[in-house]
């Protein structure tokens, strides 16, 4: 899955595979080449973003996310707060989330229930996302921690509970295809390049892009620049879209991961495309394909646009 990532070291941070299970990753170049086998791999790997999508830390669970102003910004269930959000599960005036620089200080009110790890909060300062685990606190279904996206520092909101997760409608496919699973040719940046990426929320960064893949399809050539979310990554990142963005798809464009190549070739599996949280989700940091991958090939595999979410709206 997409994952966030520090804006002082200059790149974007969108998601948070530090809470969420993983977006399940390419199988084994060997297994495209052979329907069968092509089909039991997608099927896994579908059975896997489901186990993700409705877990407790799944994006189905999002309830808010609200970008704080520097000094004191209180959280609650009353109107009256800087950050309020009718549930509940939170007290009128649960406290307040401090921001002094890029470091967030939580200051709870009394009797207030809010806990981390069980025990409950007076005061507490909070990690985010990009320096690895965040701080996590609980009010009754409520999950909420500090997030970063561009230098922006925000609170994230999950509820247990959440009408999304309880009337979640499944996901649609298209038919699984070993045509989809292409073998496609690397072509390395030397030096690594950096591209513009733009957020849903018209946040800007640049990402480095180490190279671009290359295949054919309807008798033409067609090309989509990757991206290496962490140095070390096992695989690259695609963001992309295409003639059925809109249509049958979610209309921003879909994700998908790639092995990092060893060779000049790669295996780039079409049917383990699927939507970015945006598309289940309107509390959602996502990135926007950029420009150059934003193909007038119809790509009828992977997944298909989900039924109860936002989608329509883009």
């Amino acid at each position: 899955m997409y994952r966030p990532r520090n804006p002082r070291g200059g790149l974007l941070l969108l998601a948070l595979a530090a809470l969420a299970l993983p977006v399940p990753r390419p199988t084994a170049a060997a297994q495209a080449a052979d329907p069968q086998a092509e089909q039991a791999a997608v099927l896994a790997w579908r059975a896997q973003r489901l186990a993700s999508l409705t877990s407790d830390t799944g994006w189905l669970t999002l309830a808010g996310l609200y970008w704080l102003k520097p000094g004191d910004n209180s959280f609650g269930r009353a109107p009256g707060n800087a950050l309020t959000l009718d549930n509940p599960s939170l007290a009128a005036t649960a406290g307040s989330f401090v921001l002094t620089g890029q470091q967030v200080r939580f200051v709870a009110r009394a009797g207030s229930g809010v806990t981390h790890e069980g025990a409950p909060v007076s005061s507490l300062d909070l990690a985010s996302d990009v320096q690895g685990k965040p701080t996590v606190l609980a009010s009754g279904a409520l999950r909420f921690f500090v997030i970063e996206r561009v230098g922006h520092v925000g609170v994230r909101v999950r509820d247990l509970d959440n009408p999304h997760r309880r009337d979640f409608r499944g996901l649609e496919y298209f038919p699984v295809s070993a045509d989809w699973a292409v073998q496609a040719r690397f072509e390395r940046y030397t030096p690594a390049r950096r591209i513009k990426i733009v957020n849903i929320l018209g946040m800007e960064d640049e990402m480095p892009s180490p190279g671009a893949v290359v295949f054919r399809k309807d008798g033409r050539e067609w090309r989509l620049d990757t991206v290496l979310e962490q140095p070390g990554d096992q695989q690259l990142f695609i963001m992309f879209a295409d003639s059925t963005s809109g249509h049958e798809t979610y209309g921003a464009g879909r994700f998908l991961y790639i092995p990092l190549p060893q060779g000049d070739t790669v295996l780039v599996d079409f049917n383990k495309a699927y939507n970015p949280p945006c598309a289940l989700n309107d509390f959602a940091t996502c990135p926007l394909p950029p420009y150059q991958n934003r193909m007038t090939l119809r790509v009828d595999a992977g997944e298909k646009s989900y039924a109860g979410g936002p989608a329509h709206k883009l």
